[in-house]
């Protein structure tokens, strides 16, 4: 039985087990990351220092942002830090307050640094 997706748009989709970034690769492939190798997750307001720009890609060689089109217009940039790994994933979604919600629930943010919302510890 296939297992519940509890959210998904044109940029990620989450399942209990996993997350999928869609149009991860340079070639737009995905990447399929099980939520049991992800440290944590934090949020960050989207500003230039953040990724707001980057469209896809990277430009320090540590974040890796899945492609997003419309990342300058989005208000917050998740950040997931995997078990084991250099790399960060840095994404964005199109309704950031679902997903928000969805990895707190889940215990994956541990910090958050946008305007008016709760800091978790």
């Amino acid at each position: 039985m296939p297992e519940p997706i509890l959210y998904s748009d044109a940029l990620i989709e989450i399942t209990p087990s996993r997350v999928t970034f869609r149009h991860y690769g340079i070639f737009g492939g995905d990447r399929r990351v099980l939520q049991s190798d992800i440290e944590k997750i934090t949020v960050k307001e989207s500003s230039l220092w953040t990724g707001k720009y980057r469209i896809h890609g990277t430009g320090n060689f540590k974040i890796w942002f899945p492609r997003d089109a419309r990342r300058p217009e989005r208000d917050r940039i998740f950040f997931a830090f995997l078990k084991g790994k250099r790399r960060v994933i840095g994404f964005t979604v199109e309704r950031a307050a679902d997903v928000q919600q969805i990895f707190q629930s889940s215990g994956l943010i541990r910090q958050t640094d946008c305007p008016g919302e709760g800091k978790p510890s």
